[in-house]
């Protein structure tokens, strides 16, 4: 019987490190998840030894007995664990949460620098993911090993905004293959002109989401900081390219539970696999990503809806205020900030201003200008070309000419972006739309050049051409879509607007086209005909 006893004990202990090297969960007592583990522990240890008593000692002992203390002690931690979880609720701290964020009064005209033209970000995240999985599928030698991690962080590279992911094994077998040497490159999209590049670090990507066992980046991090509780995993690159995780270490400020906050980030070189824990005021100005949008926006609410306290939350609702259902970034001044839209609690269609969140230090300002709702002006936007049926990316908040207004992207149902908005934010009836980012500033601001009368161009020549593609590359240029085409047999490179033909996007390495094509000051224009 001893030794029966014995070998349950080993299993028991056996399960529960099986679960916390799955589970990695922080052994912390501000955690909510360690508090589950030692419930499920003790809970797991009772069923075993209960079921040991009664089918193989064939007796069952109600007191005095080791199932009776673990059931005990399995209740005792869920009924301490339920207390300091329901002390740890607004209800009791209202004005604590409330004081998680600081707001600070600001002057949008001055604190929002203009972006020129070519600086306007035109690329959202779900183009981005398009851009990266076709710069993926045209390199051979690694579509069938790997794949785009889904990541696509927003960060300020060099003084631009792009989206960076790294690649991920494409199955088991897949990273059999390829573990030794790990990912041997990650994606940037320029979010102004649609660039993409696949970049080759230095030395390869050890350390990953998509790695099994102790490369994993969540394994290799919990290990050696066991108590931590994470937040977000941040993939980021440093001004030199070199790959690394940032990743946010949370604190409970409110009770045990509530109040969640950043106290430190942890930085790792994908690469090489060295790390260290810093404090946020010590984080390089590189880094982007310190705080994530969930938290933020959470913090933003909970000071807008506690800052006169619960009971005025649930019941007079004065001054009670909360963010709209939406977010985007901005780049100024480089850092990454979260814009998003503070609306009454009634939720109506207006705004009664907004808030500007910098990602690395959390400072927030508010900027008290009343304004349409997101949505509102998003719906404004594709009502001005409601024929083509486009739809609008979520707003990007920019200053024209001192004033807040919001940019969109117009895209077609398969998710190519064939125009652009301009919509003030103040007045969303007033809305222009364009074919060029530049086009729709100037139609804004009334800088359009005026249209005099010049004698009518003479009809370029047109060429018979036909062929099949032997490479085909799609480029933004100045806010459009141009595919680039060699064809065998040809030295010429062929252009081709996006708007020439809707079977453009789907063309590929092999296929035969027929058309006809004329010289141009800026290259060829393509008129294609599939066969």
């Amino acid at each position: 019987m001893k030794n029966g006893k014995v070998l349950l004990s080993i299993i028991w202990v056996a399960l529960i490190i099986i679960s916390y090297y799955f589970l990695l969960i922080p052994l912390n007592l501000q955690s909510p998840s360690f508090w589950a583990l030692i419930f499920y522990s003790l809970a797991l240890g009772a069923g075993l030894f209960l079921l040991h008593q009664v089918f193989v000692e064939r007796k069952l002992t109600i007191t005095k007995s080791l199932p009776t203390y673990l059931i005990a002690a399995t209740l005792l931690v869920a009924i301490l664990g339920g207390i300091i979880w329901v002390y740890s609720l607004p209800v009791f701290h209202a004005r604590s949460y409330a004081s998680l964020v600081e707001k600070q009064e600001g002057n949008f005209a001055t604190d929002v620098a203009e972006l020129p033209i070519n600086r306007i970000p035109t690329v959202d995240r779900d183009t981005a993911v398009r851009l990266g999985d076709r710069k993926m599928g045209e390199i051979i030698e690694l579509v069938s090993q790997f794949n785009v991690a889904p990541d696509y962080t927003q960060i300020n590279y060099q003084g631009k905004p792009v989206r960076v992911s790294p690649l991920e094994y494409a199955g088991f077998f897949k990273w059999l293959n390829n573990t030794k040497e790990g990912l041997p490159s990650y994606m940037m999209v320029d979010m102004v002109n649609g660039e993409v590049d696949l970049v080759t670090p230095e030395q390869s990507i050890k350390y990953s989401e998509s790695e099994l066992f102790f490369e994993n980046v969540r394994r290799y991090l919990r290990m050696n900081y066991p108590t931590a509780i994470f937040g977000d995993f941040s993939f980021e690159v440093d001004e030199q390219g070199v790959p690394y995780w940032i990743v946010s270490v949370r604190v409970n400020r409110i009770g045990l539970f509530g109040g969640t906050d950043i106290k430190e980030v942890i930085m790792l070189n994908a690469s090489t696999g060295e790390h260290q824990k810093i404090k946020i005021g010590e984080v390089p100005e590189w880094v982007d990503r310190v705080y994530d949008a969930g938290l933020v926006v959470n913090q933003v609410n909970y000071n807008g809806r506690f800052t006169n306290g619960f009971i005025n939350s649930i019941f007079g609702q004065q001054g009670v205020l909360a963010t709209t259902e939406g977010y985007n970034y901005l780049a100024l001044n480089d850092d990454v900030y979260l814009y998003t839209g503070i609306t009454s609690v009634v939720r109506d269609e207006s705004n009664i201003g907004f808030i500007l969140v910098n990602m690395r230090t959390k400072e927030t300002t508010f900027y008290s200008i009343s304004s349409a709702e997101e949505y509102s002006a998003m719906e404004s936007a594709q009502g001005a070309v409601q024929e083509k049926r486009y739809l609008s990316t979520f707003p990007i908040l920019l200053n024209v000419d001192g004033k807040p207004t919001y940019f969109m992207s117009l895209k077609d149902a398969a998710g190519l972006i064939k125009m652009y908005a301009l919509v003030d934010a103040q007045d969303y009836q007033k809305v222009v739309t364009g074919n060029t980012v530049e086009e729709t500033v100037n139609k804004f601001t009334n800088r359009t050049t005026p249209i005099t009368e010049t004698e009518p161009e003479a009809p370029r020549e047109e060429f018979e051409i036909q062929g099949k593609i032997t490479d085909i590359q799609s480029v933004v240029i100045g806010g459009n879509t141009y595919f680039y085409l060699l064809l065998e047999g040809q030295k010429d490179v062929f252009r081709a607007n996006i708007t020439v033909s809707e079977k453009l996007p789907f063309l590929k390495i092999g296929d035969e086209i027929k058309g006809q094509y004329n010289k141009e000051y800026q290259g060829v224009n393509l008129i294609i005909r599939m066969q």
